[in-house]
């Protein structure tokens, strides 16, 4: 079994990063990695990422809730309706990342969401550059950071108006809703999404 893995004191198998916070530990056993394939629930990751950027994934779960409330639940609509006054009422909640570039691209990202329901959709479109195959990674080192897939999917959401979204990112949401499966070999969770039939 690789160093990357850490037996719990529930007996199960996670990586490192899992396995000593709390937060990330509930994050990875029940959500990091399990497929997402609504647009709410898209739309939500893509802005989240976006946010991460630069920054620990622990900061910004603990303020997920935070950003949940002032992003009016991700509702692409509504957000897309923000105006300079939101703008404000953000850069002035100090329960969220007050970046005002990431504000504003999660602004006009939700402005790209719906506009892309002509075409089927924000599920659709992300789905779309799904790999056919998955890493089988041992070791954290083994983990890639980007594909020729994420470096796609960037490009186009970036022909669609989307921003935050680079090739980096959008691997780590192709990990975070299941389109590529990047659980350690050893790890309990390994093959839990059911999009890979292999573990």
């Amino acid at each position: 079994m690789s160093s990357d893995v850490v037996i719990g004191d529930d007996g199960l198998a996670r990586p490192v990063w899992a396995a000593r916070d709390p937060l990330l530990r509930d994050y990875y056993d029940t959500e990091w990695g399990m497929p997402v394939r609504d647009e709410h629930g898209l739309f939500e990751r893509l802005s989240l990422e976006g946010f991460q950027s630069g920054l620990s994934w622990a900061t910004i779960l603990r303020k997920r809730e935070h950003f949940r409330a002032a992003f009016a639940g991700f509702d692409p609509d509504r957000v897309a309706a923000f105006d300079d006054s939101d703008v404000a009422r953000l850069l002035a909640d100090a329960g969220i990342i007050r970046n005002r570039a990431k504000i504003l691209a999660t602004i006009g990202n939700a402005a790209a969401t719906v506009a892309l329901r002509a075409d089927g959709g924000l599920a659709e479109f992300i789905w779309s550059h799904q790999p056919a195959d998955t890493p089988r990674p041992r070791t954290l080192a083994e983990i890639p950071t980007r594909s020729a897939e994420s470096l796609a999917l960037s490009k186009a959401l970036k022909k669609r108006g989307f921003r935050f979204v680079g090739p980096t990112t959008m691997y780590a949401l192709m990990e975070a809703v299941g389109m590529v499966d990047t659980h350690l070999v050893d790890s309990h969770r390994r093959g839990s999404s059911g999009v890979w039939a292999d573990r």
